[in-house]
């Protein structure tokens, strides 16, 4: 890794041994911090990183990362749009399941034999 991290190399400054931003926004993908920079501010990333525990940074940076990237994508409803998606398709599923069950149900009470073989074996 070079002497600067993404962050200080963007905002044009050194990059202090104890840079807060330079484990999460390594040199080598300038691109991550573009966005988190992009939609958050280097300052407001900065504080929110430092106000974390140590431990939960890297999560928090990660979710930060994401979340820019949804709000670059769809500037309305970011990561809520996906989430959205997501909880649509659930119930999608949920009720096309429903349905399936409900089809397996109707099939067991004809005695495993669909409706249209039982009326042919009747005539």
């Amino acid at each position: 890794m070079s002497g600067r991290c993404a962050a200080c190399k963007y905002v044009r400054r050194r990059c202090p041994s104890d840079c807060i931003l330079s484990p999460y926004f390594p040199s080598n993908d300038p691109q991550r911090f573009t966005s988190v920079h992009r939609i958050y501010g280097a300052s407001n990333v900065a504080k929110m990183l430092q106000e974390l525990l140590p431990h939960l940074r890297v999560e928090a940076a990660e979710t930060l990362c994401y979340e820019a990237q949804c709000r670059i994508q769809d500037p309305i409803y970011g990561c809520v749009g996906v989430i959205s998606q997501l909880h649509q398709q659930i119930q999608d599923t949920e009720c096309q399941l429903a349905k399936t069950r409900a089809e397996i149900a109707l099939m067991n009470s004809y005695g495993q034999e669909p409706p249209q073989a039982q009326v042919d074996q009747q005539i």
